[in-house]
């Protein structure tokens, strides 16, 4: 994960560093005053000088300098500081040139504890501020002189002097800890850190206390405020058990000797992977132990599988430059579910990853995406870097590789590319050689298809039969998500297909326009062209294939692949390329389904449906028919847990009451979660994985009693899971002045900085508050403005804005944005207009056909 922000002064051009100077080793010491929100900085930067020069250029940025001088002892120079404040960097120029060789840069500096969580920031709670830092992407700037480069490895040698009562907590472990030099003071000197990227260094001031636990020798603790930290104890023993899994998969054992997860009041980013000192939000790090619903555990766990996945890919092997980000946040989201996979079976990783695979190809098939691999140059275009294109593809992509050459093949590969880049750089080229020397496979051919052209494949799958045997012809184009063709496109695209009666799929790569491959057994009456849900391609198949298919989805097709199919048919639907009564058609075929997962997915798609097209009776018997599909299966697993309910049958009751509640408006079902949510308002007992979904069902149908009671428990929370499950349910009332009431929030400290933008984010998924939400964003973004534009906030917001299905909307829309550029989220905006337009054209084409389909039944 990482975090960029910039209200001001944003570069034109962030040019790299020039060559010809590089660095081994920092000196940081850093004196921090947190009641007058500043901080004072001491530097060494040892360095290689390649040529002689006079002239040393770092980044630095909201930083004072009070001196720089380079060399030492009768050799020492004072150097002239000159500042460029549009490539945020710093010239030392000294009289005399630096001969070849190593040399030292002496810089004393003052700098500000901003309120932008970014560079070294002030955090705060009620009671009192903390010093946290979050460098990732371009911010290490802001708190010393660097080299602020991911190419510029070298070690770190923190010290920190704080308040007498305050701790700190930096990457390596602490070797002192001495009063002084102030009567008020204290100083914490750590141990130099292993090469390392500037925009990994890590520190945090404040009282922070930590539970205590250990895996394969390496000490692990979970820190927090002093009232959150028994809040801890999932984390804790889920970053036991992720440890010692990867120290099994990788040939190189934790390398960073001890690992402090800390959870910070403010920071804008979900976690943050620093070296041997991972940092969060409070929300995705602790929980109640013993009413955690099975969401929240899932998401700590998975969460801290991913930071923990980034201590080898990322922090010990790191990209060489921005453009391969993917190296790091793509193979840590492929990698997090392996840990989580092994430790719970009952949580189906397998649909979730259909599930990310859908969330990379929905963006992916916008003719604004990008390709995987792309070329930034500034901290704007950096930021934006970090989308679904580099997660959610990026490990969809790895997963189809690795199902491609085999499991085992994959891990050598790994492995052989981390032994040879350990505490170096490397780039997407490195890592696809390492996998084809380890599995003797084409993988130099097939990643890069992936990786340097932008877009989804679609295949198109067409069976023939003769002399008894099944002959499957695939075509592979381009697939937009508004039908538009491109048939110049190509993938060298590893296929398996799946047979009915068949163990094994057939497998091969599909490099050509189309090419016919022959599967074993009889004449097959359908093929499913995504065994395992393994690709990174959309599919799709004549009528006749999906009605053959039909009866046979639930008993021959996993949840994965269920979830790929109906996924791709709605995609198909959504470009115009199949009618929506198709797919009313096979999602009516899902109720009795029992994963969790895949009924979500179907629900998704239903929720569409009856927002965008529906109108008048046809929305009432769109209603009837959500409740016709649902209401048995709900009535089997009920409203209420049960003794033995495992955790994806709690996660289905789940899905049923929103579903129900919210596309159905069955009445029953909204009466019960009213009585529900008054009852845990008021602080009575709740189940944990339904209350989130019972307490949004309640609101939607609620009214000012409710909302008063749901604001009330959100500000009590200690448990940052029940503070967010109230607080966002704020954002579903659909009375108007309900409406006015929570949108005003946004503008007032009781949203977070951190939370601003996923709150306002949540008011455009509510159709009914969706204009209101436009004109208070445009009304009130000097004041929003601060608190929307953390990391990832701007695209957050801009994202959200493509649940607008009105041109009008997007004319609005770009008024505000107009007058207001975000350069973070310009390619997300241009997503958005696109998706306005395709999500028009699909109403006035299928808004009838979907009235016909209802009143037929």
């Amino acid at each position: 994960m990482a975090v960029l922000v910039l209200l001001a002064a944003r570069p034109a051009a962030a040019d790299q560093l020039p060559g010809g100077v590089a660095p081994t080793h920092y000196d940081l010491a850093f004196v921090v005053d947190l009641e007058h929100e500043r901080f004072e900085g001491t530097e060494t930067i040892h360095v290689d000088v390649v040529e002689p020069t006079s002239r040393i250029v770092v980044n630095a940025v909201d930083i004072t300098f009070r001196e720089v001088t380079i060399g030492a002892g009768d050799a020492a120079q004072k150097a002239s500081v000159a500042l460029d404040e549009a490539k945020q960097t710093a010239a030392f120029t000294v009289p005399r040139r630096l001969p070849k060789g190593s040399a030292d840069i002496h810089v004393r500096y003052t700098g500000v504890l901003n309120s932008q969580l970014r560079g070294f920031y002030i955090s705060r709670t009620k009671t009192r501020k903390y010093a946290v830092t979050q460098f990732e992407s371009t911010d290490a700037r802001r708190a010393f002189p660097c080299f602020d480069e991911p190419r510029f490895k070298a070690t770190f040698a923190v010290t920190l002097t704080i308040g007498r009562g305050d701790t700190a907590i930096s990457n390596g472990r602490a070797l002192s800890d001495t009063p002084g030099p102030a009567p008020t003071q204290h100083t914490i000197t750590f141990a130099a850190t292993p090469r390392m990227s500037s925009y990994l260094v890590a520190m945090a001031v404040g009282d922070f206390k930590c539970l205590d636990g250990a895996a394969d020798a390496i000490p692990i603790r979970i820190c927090a405020t002093p009232d959150k930290r028994d809040l801890g104890r999932i984390a804790l023993e889920s970053a036991e058990q992720i440890l010692k899994f990867y120290d099994g998969y990788y040939a190189i054992k934790y390398p960073f000797g001890k690992l402090d997860v800390v959870a910070v009041p403010d920071f804008a980013a979900g976690a943050m992977e620093n070296t041997g000192a991972i940092f969060y939000r409070e929300t995705d790090l602790l929980a109640e132990t013993k009413s955690a619903s099975v969401d929240t555990r899932k998401k700590i766990m998975s969460i801290l599988a991913h930071e923990m996945a980034h201590q080898w890919f990322g922090d010990l092997v790191t990209m060489q430059w921005w453009d391969d980000i993917w190296l790091n946040e793509g193979f840590a989201t492929w990698m997090a579910n392996k840990p989580l996979a092994a430790a719970h079976s009952d949580w189906n990783i397998e649909v979730d990853e259909a599930q990310e695979n859908e969330q990379a190809m929905s963006l992916d098939s916008l003719k604004a995406t990008r390709p995987i691999h792309v070329d930034v140059d500034t901290p704007a275009q950096i930021d934006e870097a970090f989308d679904a294109i580099t997660y959610q593809k990026g490990a969809a992509v790895l997963r189809m590789v690795e199902s491609y050459v085999g499991a085992e093949a994959f891990r050598e590969g790994v492995n052989a590319y981390l032994q040879a880049h350990a505490y170096k750089n490397a780039t997407s080229e490195d890592f696809s050689k390492a996998l084809a020397a380890s599995s003797g496979k084409p993988v130099e051919r097939i990643l890069p298809s992936f990786v340097n052209q932008p877009g989804v494949p679609l295949v198109d799958v067409s069976l023939s039969c003769a002399n008894g045997r099944t002959s499957v012809t695939l075509r592979q184009e381009r697939f937009f998500a508004d039908g538009a063709r491109d048939e110049a496109s190509r993938w060298q695209m590893p296929i398996c297909i799946k047979a009915p009666g068949e163990s094994t799929p057939v497998c091969d790569v599909l490099g050509d326009v189309s090419h016919t491959f022959t599967v074993p057994g009889a004449c097959a009456p359908w093929v499913f062209a995504n065994a395992g849900a393994h690709g990174y391609y959309r599919t799709a198949y004549p009528s006749d294939v999906l009605r053959a298919m039909a009866p046979r989805v639930e008993t021959d097709l996993t949840p994965a692949e269920r979830l790929s199919l109906i996924d791709d048919e709605w995609a198909l639907v959504r470009a115009g390329r199949h009618s929506a009564a198709d797919y009313l058609t096979l999602a009516a075929g899902h109720g009795r389904e029992h994963s969790s997962g895949v009924l979500d997915e179907v629900a998704h798609g239903l929720g569409f449906v009856r927002e965008y097209l529906t109108e008048g009776s046809a929305r009432d018997r769109f209603s009837g028919f959500v409740r016709t599909l649902l209401r048995p299966i709900f009535d089997e697993v009920g409203f209420t847990a049960a003794p033995g309910d495992g955790d994806d049958r709690r996660a289905l009751r789940a899905t049923l009451i929103g579903t129900l509640g919210n596309l159905g408006d069955d009445p029953d079902l909204v009466s019960r979660a009213r009585n529900a949510a008054d009852r845990a308002a008021a602080g009575g007992a709740a189940d944990a994985t339904t209350a989130s979904a019972v307490i949004r069902v309640a609101a939607r149908h609620g009214d000012a009693k409710l909302f008063d009671a749901l604001y009330a428990a959100a500000e009590r929370a200690i448990d940052p899971d029940e503070h967010y499950r109230n607080l966002y349910a704020l954002t579903d009332f659909r009375d108007p002045a309900l409406i006015e009431r929570g949108l005003a929030l946004a503008a007032t400290p009781q949203i977070r900085t951190q939370d601003t933008a996923l709150y306002l984010a949540q008011f455009f998924a509510n159709p009914d508050a969706r204009e209101r939400a436009l004109s208070f964003v445009a009304d009130h973004w000097t004041a929003l403005a601060p608190k929307v534009t953390v990391f990832g906030g701007d695209t957050t917001l801009v994202r959200a804005m493509g649940n607008f299905c009105e041109a009008g909307a997007a004319d609005r829309i770009r008024a505000v944005f107009t007058e207001h550029p975000l350069p973070a989220a310009a390619r997300t905006l241009e997503q958005t207009f696109e998706q306005i337009a395709n999500c028009i054209a699909l109403r006035e084409k299928q808004t009838p056909v979907v009235a016909q389909w209802l009143a037929s039944r």
